[in-house]
């Protein structure tokens, strides 16, 4: 009938246009066990916030060299009043797949969770969340060609001078697979975070950028002789979201500044975040110790992401308990030295 006929149209423009919202990709069952291209997490980032409009917005904050759009999400439930945050990467090295696919992940469970757990509820209430699921993109997008690709860690732009080489990295070697580029902050990607970082950073209470591998929590700083004025407090933190980890799956996540339990290093985004004063950072190692390395089986993205998670967690927790709760705690007794006084005053008059 021409009533079926007209119905059957608007049902294929009705899927047609949910397959351009999503990226003209599949996503309605994202498999969260599996390594994901570009494409398919930009299409997903799409996805994450058409499903969640009162809570997830996206943003765009920088291009790459190849000219792909360096996007966020920002999550967090509205607020009438100025929020503090907290700003998670992945991604920042192009062959350490785990890390996006810990991003995905963590942005699943607090999507799934804050309508029904209160503890989640609560950090949406008072933070917003700045998440980057792959920073490097045009890295990321080289890595997955193919085998001879697989290991790409720097970002595609091109080398200046006679380097041949395609560079980001720290060595003055162009050709290094940690070369530092020709001065600090040449890099688009680079400069999109530190720029987004210096305009929120008084908004900004806590730094996490996760890579891999090494099972690892570093503190800043990378240099040997230097180290952050609330280096304890760090440890402290760190210690606990170790612990936490653990009791997940059993893994031992080693906590220390770099050139205490890696190597000392120079320019990471970590070091960064601190010295501009964001005054909890940490970088996350992900599994595993070596057996696998950067090809870590998709058989142990779950589990790496669930102990991940209540690590990531359990620093989000106090940072953001220390700021809500310590100054509830203030205002209590400001109220209550108010009363006394107050009472005082009056028993003195009577």
């Amino acid at each position: 009938t021409m009533k079926g006929s007209i119905m059957g149209v608007l049902l294929v423009l009705a899927l047609v246009v949910q397959d351009r919202l999503a990226g003209g990709l599949e996503l309605k069952s994202y498999d969260y066990t599996k390594y994901h291209t570009m494409d398919e997490i930009s299409a997903w980032m799409n996805q994450m916030e058409m499903e969640n409009p009162d809570v997830v917005s996206s943003m765009i904050y920088g291009q790459t060299y190849e000219k792909r759009n360096i996007a966020l999400l920002k999550i967090g439930l509205n607020s009438t009043t100025p929020k503090k945050a907290i700003w998670m990467d992945c991604g920042i090295h192009a062959r350490e797949w785990i890390a996006p696919a810990f991003c995905q992940y963590f942005v699943k469970e607090i999507l799934g969770s804050y309508k029904t757990d209160s503890e989640v509820n609560t950090l949406l209430k008072n933070l917003d969340f700045y998440i980057t699921p792959v920073l490097n993109m045009d890295g990321y997008n080289y890595s997955w060609i193919d085998s001879t690709t697989r290991l790409w860690r720097k970002s595609r732009t091109p080398g200046t001078g006679n380097c041949t080489c395609v560079v980001v990295g720290i060595s003055r070697n162009c050709c290094s697979e940690i070369y530092n580029g020709p001065s600090a902050l040449s890099e688009p990607e680079a400069k999109a975070v530190t720029d987004f970082l210096g305009m929120h950073q008084n908004q900004l209470l806590c730094y996490l950028t996760i890579h891999s591998y090494g099972q690892l929590i570093l503190v800043p700083y990378g240099h040997p002789n230097i180290s952050a004025p609330n280096y304890d407090e760090l440890m402290e933190v760190g210690l606990a979201a170790a612990k936490a980890i653990k009791a997940v799956h059993g893994k031992s996540y080693r906590v220390g500044s770099s050139p205490d339990v890696l190597y000392a290093n120079s320019g990471s985004s970590r070091d960064f975040a601190r010295l501009i004063g964001i005054p909890y950072s940490f970088t996350f190692e992900l599994r595993d110790e070596g057996q696998h390395g950067f090809i870590l089986p998709e058989d142990q993205i779950q589990p790496t992401c669930e102990e991940a998670y209540k690590g990531a967690m359990s620093i989000i927790n106090y940072v953001h308990d220390k700021n809500f709760k310590s100054a509830a705690i203030t205002v209590t007794a400001t109220l209550w030295t108010t009363l006394t006084a107050l009472w005082i005053s009056r028993t003195n008059v009577i």
